[in-house]
């Protein structure tokens, strides 16, 4: 097992909430270096004020991922703070979107979307791949989701993004075969974040979003440390809970069943999933 994550030179993305702020500072606790990357900067910098409470480093930057000059500007900040090119990538950023049937969904919403979930992995990928690729060794790990393959009705863009996350993730990873740097995609299904609360969730699909995620979700934490210690390992897929596990066998095995099952739930509780 190579140990990647330990003492890493690592970028984060949507590093100021969420999985991605967990991500940051179990990176910090396994001795790394972290730059906290965020649209908001002051949550960014909250992440890094708890890694330097606990004796880590860290820098704070904002960043809009679905913004490809922004993403160069902050791939420069952090090989000037790291003292040379960042060695982990997480391509965490990403928004909820849910809730309205495929042509009654604004086409600005979709646009926002695959722009952050999407266009923000695109860029992170275009931005530092081949710093890692140069240098042979380094991870990259991809936040997606279970939407990537379970495919819930009402969540059209959203499940769009993440599938797509999911086939650049496999994609690069035959790239980057003996390379030396190992790529992993995550596909939760709920963690206890605040990815529902934003306005391209309406009301009732939030509502219900945030009671299952209330009884059924793990906490970013856990995640966090589940998918670095299996990028330790090179493993390409995290699916860390049983019910993604059970979706992703159901949807390989049996897919026109899968698919008649996801209309019959989706009547009854649309569920945005993910960070």
């Amino acid at each position: 097992m190579t140990r990647r994550t330990q003492g890493a030179r690592a970028v984060v993305t949507g590093a100021g909430s969420g999985i991605g702020r967990a991500f940051a500072l179990e990176l910090a606790r396994r001795g790394g270096r972290v730059v906290c990357a965020d649209l908001d900067l002051a949550t960014a910098k909250e992440t890094a004020a708890r890694i330097e409470a606990m004796g880590g480093e860290a820098l704070a930057v904002a960043c809009d991922v679905s913004v490809e000059a922004q993403v160069w500007d902050l791939s420069e900040a952090a090989e000037r703070w790291l003292g040379g090119p960042a060695g982990l990538i997480v391509n965490n950023a990403g928004i909820g979107a849910g809730g309205q049937v495929i042509g009654e969904t604004p086409l600005p919403d979709w646009r926002r979307t695959l722009g952050v979930n999407l266009w923000g992995v695109v860029h992170g990928c275009h931005v530092f791949t081949p710093w890692l690729r140069a240098a042979g060794r380094g991870g990259i790990i991809n936040v997606a989701s279970a939407a990537a393959f379970a495919a819930a009705p009402r969540m059209a863009a959203y499940n769009a993004s993440k599938a797509a996350v999911l086939a650049i993730s496999e994609t690069l990873a035959a790239e980057l075969s003996g390379t030396g740097v190992a790529v992993t995609v995550l596909c939760p299904t709920f963690v206890k974040t605040n990815i529902i609360g934003n306005e391209l969730i309406d009301a009732a699909a939030s509502r219900a979003a945030d009671k299952l995620m209330r009884l059924t979700g793990t906490t970013p934490e856990r995640i966090a440390r589940i998918t670095l210690d299996a990028h330790d390992r090179g493993r390409l897929y995290v699916v860390p809970r049983l019910d993604a596990q059970l979706l992703w066998r159901a949807k390989r095995l049996l897919p026109a069943v899968h698919t008649r099952a996801a209309g019959l739930l989706g009547r009854f509780a649309p569920f945005p999933q993910g960070q």
